[in-house]
């Protein structure tokens, strides 16, 4: 006799900020969520993460209600978290990795790997794309974040910056960009960024945690070494495309989101993001839903979850299709397209 399959059920997940993270920052996730922590170096909410930081094998995995990690869960259960597509691309891999950031203090400016790169020297095949979509400003109506090169670069040119550590060079030299809240911003792999201080922004990106950091001395808790992620400098800056992001590529990656999906479609290879104003009824997908304003209610075939601003909801596949319902905004966030 075969035994049915137990249906699983969304569930709300509470704040998991790692406390050893090199930048300043967190206030403004106490603010959206009205819980968190009160460390000034917890500026990253890691949620619904089966992703570690760089260096360890358990901080930055989410935990269930029930005590369980959610890599262990999915695990045990691929196919009921995560659809029966998904393990046929990616295994056990949720492909994704959201985050709350609030920025304490301006980000270092840094690049992300290509899957290319981090195959070759890092040992994953994940690249790391990610998107911002900004929550809030601070006391400012806009917030400063830069997004490549603003011309091209020559190759002897970044490995002096990078020597000299001539902070003032390298920003410089990237595009900056003005936001403000309900801004989106996709950074492809590979885009050299900032982000400036004082933003609260939900974050989607591919689920690892590496980065090539090109300024390091003014932050306390990096190094040489691990800026360049224990690599040669040669090898780490084969990373760092050195061609300058033009106007129209820049304008393609940075808009205004409204309700549905919010990123460029070339972003769906990497992840996807739906933004969702008042009632909804919504396909049955593993997702990560962030509440940003009011409240409302989540329901399923047997039961529902109250939700308020700030609320962070992991929903597995095999909760089939859910609705949403009352006045609230939030943004869905989902794996790659298969």
């Amino acid at each position: 006799m075969t035994t049915a399959r137990r249906a699983l059920a969304p569930l709300l997940l509470g704040p998991n900020q790692p406390e050893a993270r090199p930048y300043r920052g967190g206030a403004g996730i106490r603010a959206l969520r009205g819980e968190g922590s009160t460390s000034g170096w917890a500026p990253e909410d890691f949620v619904g993460s089966t992703t570690c930081i760089h260096g360890s094998d358990s901080v930055g995995l989410s935990t269930l209600p029930d005590g369980r990690l959610l890599r262990d869960a999915i695990a045990g259960d691929p196919i009921g978290w995560l659809g029966s597509g998904h393990p046929q691309r990616l295994g056990d891999d949720t492909g994704l990795l959201v985050k709350l950031l609030s920025t304490g203090e301006r980000l270092f400016t840094h690049v992300h790997p290509d899957a290319e790169f981090a195959a070759a020297h890092l040992g994953t095949h994940h690249g790391k794309s990610e998107a911002w979509l900004i929550v809030d400003t601070g006391d400012a109506p806009t917030g400063d974040v830069w997004l490549g090169f603003a011309r091209d670069v020559a190759r002897d040119e970044l490995e002096d910056w990078f020597e000299r550590q001539d902070v003032d060079a390298l920003r410089d030299s990237l595009n900056h960009v003005e936001v403000r809240a309900g801004d989106w911003v996709y950074v492809p792999a590979g885009t050299v960024h900032a982000i400036g201080p004082d933003i609260t922004l939900v974050e989607l990106q591919e689920p690892v945690d590496m980065s090539i950091v090109l300024e390091y001395a003014p932050f306390p808790a990096l190094d040489r070494a691990s800026a360049l992620l224990g690599l040669p400098l040669a090898t780490a800056l084969d990373a760092v495309p050195l061609t300058r992001l033009d106007a129209p590529r820049l304008d393609a990656l940075h808009g205004r989101a409204s309700a549905g999906p919010v990123l460029p479609t070339e972003a769906d290879e990497t992840f996807r993001a739906e933004l969702i104003e008042g009632r909804a009824t919504l396909d049955a997908a593993f997702a990560v839903l962030v509440v940003l304003e009011g409240e409302g209610t989540l329901r399923w075939d047997d039961g529902e979850l109250a939700l308020t601003r700030g609320a962070t909801a992991l929903v597995p596949h095999g909760a089939g299709q859910v609705s949403l319902e009352g006045e609230l905004r939030a943004i869905r966030c989902l794996p790659p397209s298969s």
